[in-house]
């Protein structure tokens, strides 16, 4: 089994949990118990939204995609700021929230875009030293985690629903923390803020309109099943007999004229997809093979 699944999150289960789910479901669908599944990118377990997943042989996939933008929708809550930097951690700092917050806010939103330096939460997956920071903050431990380069495409203010909460749509790269966003937005304006709610709604070209909820996908796992051409823009080629079985064992084939693309998806004769493979001159090696 290959294919990838735009699943909807619900706010509540961590991604861990809710790729288990979709593993179960896919394992019961194809009989297998031993069928592989994984996230492409973690969302948060108060988030909501597209959380993409690749099934079967679908993860050996997951290197091949250079789309990881995401865009998200959230919440900017000013006048205090937790350790989490969403609205469930401990209070760090409470302060009166201006007058004139919002208007400050839309000056700042400009000196966010481009490539910026971002520092991760604690309680994050990040790494440092390979643990998950919020292993080491559950631990008690703090450390200064490692600043990393993001880029914002876009950071737009969409309205105030409350003295005290603006809602914001943003474009970015992965790797970014919505959460130190808001901690770094509330700096910005001089009030403590923190991260209210959060929808993803894309994920490289995945997006929220087409997401199916875990019970959708289990009421039709075939239908959730998105296949990888629809996911990777790469050309198909098809080889005779002969060459996908070489193909199949490891071995560089003569590449087909028209193949222009470095990488392509390689199909037999009975359109059975064989795998990826890589042009090199005139020739074509195998780049992943299934079997």
């Amino acid at each position: 089994m290959i294919g990838f699944v735009n699943l909807f999150k619900a706010a509540g289960p961590t991604s861990a949990q809710a790729l288990a789910r979709v593993r179960r479901i896919y394992c019961v669908y194809a009989d297998d118990r031993r069928l592989s599944a994984g996230h492409l990118g973690t969302l948060d377990p108060q988030a909501s939204g597209v959380l993409p997943v690749a099934v079967g042989k679908a993860t050996r996939l997951i290197p091949l995609l250079t789309d990881q933008r995401k865009s998200y929708a959230f919440t900017l809550v000013v006048g205090r700021s937790t350790a989490t930097h969403d609205a469930h951690g401990e209070t760090l700092e409470s302060a009166a929230v201006p007058v004139d917050w919002s208007h400050r806010l839309e000056r700042a939103l400009g000196r966010f875009i481009g490539r910026i330096s971002q520092t991760p939460p604690m309680y994050s997956a990040a790494h440092h030293r390979g643990r998950r920071l919020y292993d080491l903050a559950r631990e008690g431990q703090c450390v200064e985690p490692k600043p990393r380069t993001i880029t914002i495409y876009g950071l737009r203010l969409l309205g105030i629903e409350h003295p005290s909460i603006a809602r914001l749509r943003l474009a970015c790269s992965e790797g970014t923390y919505v959460r130190s966003l808001c901690r770094d937005l509330g700096a910005a304006i001089g009030v403590p803020a923190h991260m209210g709610a959060l929808v993803r709604e894309a994920s490289g070209q995945f997006v929220a309109s087409e997401a199916l909820t875990l019970d959708e996908i289990a009421h039709d796992p075939h239908r959730a099943l998105v296949a990888p051409e629809h996911v990777l823009a790469l050309p198909t080629i098809v080889l005779t007999l002969r060459e996908s079985s070489d193909f199949r064992a490891g071995r560089i084939v003569p590449l087909p004229q028209g193949a222009t693309a470095r990488h392509v998806f390689v199909r037999d004769e009975t359109r059975a997809l064989v795998g990826i493979g890589e042009a090199r001159g005139a020739l074509l090696a195998p780049r992943k093979v299934f079997s």
